[in-house]
């Protein structure tokens, strides 16, 4: 029985020429070996799966054949090339600095490049992902690595170019290896597929290029194991099958069913292919790359980044050209959002089922308008409704002319009948006795337009505040709340007249002030102190200041406000007293400190206030240390 090799290393190449989708790399090493220009250290990287080792075992072997050819390839006849091909090379040495990191497998590695090679001109030395290297072997190669021997060559390979310390890097020519195109991977695909005798179609080899992401080694092993399974032929759907990817109809199908607002067919669709064992992050991410994938096709400049089986190329840009580019890109947004927390969903369907309900309802909650200045993407929204307010117009109070037992403003006569809200005291009514001398204070010109304002107001409550004025007479209502707000004028009125406020005046406000220290102390109220010690200063006709000496102070008095305001107003008959609590500290109240005198001071006081202590300091010739 033969043995089986993957066709990652039964068909990797053997020459320049032969290497997939590298041919800016190809032909400079080619160029390098025609001129013999060669370098004594490259470095080779890039993505997995894209020739970096490959390249390295071309250049081993050429640079050793003993018969190259004019364009820089290898014969592949000489004893050179076949002892390399068959794996027993002595100028070949790779080296794997995953497990051998350490800087004693380097210096082993230095110690051998020391020997000269007993055939072929090179000693060849890769190593493979070198930035697995330690920092101490990096420092161990660098000297090596600068100054080799003439015949010695080292190839470095990795995929993370960035961990690779710079003294490395700039002792190395670089080449960067890309990934390959689809269209390159699916042809080396057929070609293998030709000469394995293997029936396939185009479109599953194109599904087989998307799915290995450039990756030709990658690609390889997918084609190994479709083609295992289904003995030597190669289908569309069998792909699908086994790569676990959604066919577009699916997709196609999400997309009408959301634009038809179809929530019941979504939902059946997406129990299907939970059914056929499909996550709900595949059904998203998958849903995403589709609406992606509309949006390029929506501009034919950038249709060329359409990487899709040729078979849907032309229904992606038909339906593209039909849907909305404001719907595409919110629902692109739903998706997006439903990605990123798909892993913290605790329960992964109820999440996917509510982003398939929020695509459905899509067209529901934006609105999309077209206007001079492009397309808007809009809340649906009640707007704003302002409240209406009745423009009310202001009436002063005129000073009542008392014609006996009838009022009349002016010469106006009294108006029958006319409603108000708002109740002007009289003196008959603040006593809350009938008095057969009552003046009403009724303006001239808000009588009757109140009256119209006041027609809305219907029902037993409206009736309550109804005040009817009937021949220049006010009628009392039952309105209980007035009861507290006549009691509040009673201070202010004297036999049927408002008296004014009474302008302060300093002895009277500290008799006042003393009065109300009188009833702390009955009280027995902590703050009298404060109150005694404190002093008034009087700023004008309604104000006045209380000075402390402190916080304290200043604190007991504010807690007496509420309480001192309404004694003090009715006492000294000015409803618009006020009083601020200042604070200002006297100069008698300072504490005197002691200032504590240095050595010098000391001595200088002493003998001024004792002269023969001066005396005996300088009959003993003493040097006082100060």
């Amino acid at each position: 029985m033969e043995k089986f090799i993957v066709s990652a290393r039964k068909y990797r190449p053997l020459t320049f020429d032969t290497v997939v989708g590298q041919n800016h790399i190809t032909t400079t090493l080619k160029n390098a070996i025609i001129h013999n220009q060669l370098a004594h250290a490259f470095l080779f990287c890039g993505p997995r799966g894209v020739g970096k080792t490959t390249c390295a075992r071309i250049l081993s072997k050429t640079i050793n054949c003993e018969n190259p050819t004019k364009e820089g390839e290898a014969c592949n006849t000489c004893s050179s090339c076949l002892s390399f091909q068959e794996g027993g090379s002595l100028n070949y040495f790779e080296l794997d600095a995953a497990s051998n990191n350490s800087v004693d497998d380097i210096r082993e590695l230095v110690t051998q490049v020391r020997f000269v090679p007993q055939s072929g001109k090179y000693k060849v030395y890769v190593i493979d992902e070198v930035h697995m290297l330690s920092a101490a072997a990096f420092n161990a190669f660098l000297k090596t690595l600068e100054e080799p021997p003439a015949y010695a060559i080292f190839i470095l390979a990795t995929t993370e170019k960035h961990k690779i310390i710079p003294t490395i890097l700039s002792r190395c020519q670089i080449f960067d290896f890309k990934r390959i195109t689809l269209p390159d991977t699916v042809q080396h695909l057929q070609e293998i597929c030709d000469k394995e005798e293997i029936k396939t179609d185009k479109a599953s080899l194109q599904v087989i290029a998307q799915k290995s992401e450039g990756c030709m080694r990658d690609a390889l092993s997918i084609l190994d194991k479709i083609v295992s399974f289904t003995n030597g032929e190669l289908t569309y759907s069998i792909t699908l099958e086994h790569l676990n990817i959604l066919d577009a109809d699916c997709y196609f199908r999400f997309l009408e069913q959301m634009e038809g607002q179809d929530l019941s067919g979504a939902l059946l669709l997406y129990d299907e292919i939970n059914r056929k064992g499909f996550e709900g992050d595949l059904v998203l991410s998958g849903f995403a790359e589709f609406i992606r994938n509309l949006l390029v096709c929506k501009d034919e400049k950038a249709a060329v980044l359409l990487e899709v089986v040729d078979n849907f190329r032309e229904k992606y840009i038909a339906v593209a050209g039909k849907t909305s580019s404001s719907l595409l890109l919110s629902a692109l947004n739903v998706l997006n959002e439903a990605e990123i927390h798909y892993k913290a969903a605790r329960n992964k369907r109820l999440h996917t089922e509510l982003t398939l309900i929020k695509l459905c309802y899509l067209r529901q909650a934006i609105e999309v308008s077209a206007d001079s200045n492009g397309l808007n993407k809009k809340k649906i929204i009640e707007s704003a409704r302002p409240l209406a307010f009745r423009a009310i117009t202001p009436f002063s109070l005129q000073k009542p002319v008392s014609t006996g037992k009838k009022t009349t403003m002016g010469s106006r006569e009294p108006v029958m009948g006319a409603k108000l809200i708002v109740e002007t005291p009289s003196p008959g009514l603040l006593a809350n006795e009938p008095s057969g001398n009552e003046e009403a204070y009724v303006s001239e010109d808000p009588v009757r337009s109140m009256e119209d304002s006041m027609q809305e107001q219907t029902g037993p409550a409206s009736a309550i505040r109804e005040k009817t004025i009937e021949t220049g007479r006010l009628v009392k209502g039952n309105i209980p709340a007035l009861d507290k707000i006549r009691k509040q004028y009673l201070p202010n009125v004297n036999n049927g007249t408002i008296l004014a406020n009474q302008p302060l005046v300093q002895e009277v406000l500290q008799n006042a002030w003393n009065e109300y220290i009188r009833q702390l102390k009955q009280q027995k109220n902590p703050a009298v102190q404060s109150f005694e010690f404190a002093q008034l200063r009087v700023n004008g006709e309604n104000s006045f200041e209380v000075i402390t000496t402190n916080n304290i102070g200043q604190k007991f008095i504010e807690q007496e406000r509420v309480k001192l305001f309404p004694f003090l107003h009715q006492l000294l008959g000015n409803r618009a007293l006020q009083f601020n609590v200042v604070i200002e500290e006297q100069k008698g109240q300072q504490p005197v400190t002691e200032i504590s005198l240095t050595a010098r001071e000391q001595y200088l006081k002493m003998a001024e206030q004792y002269p023969l202590v001066k005396e005996l300091k300088e009959r003993l010739k003493l040097e006082l240390d100060y």
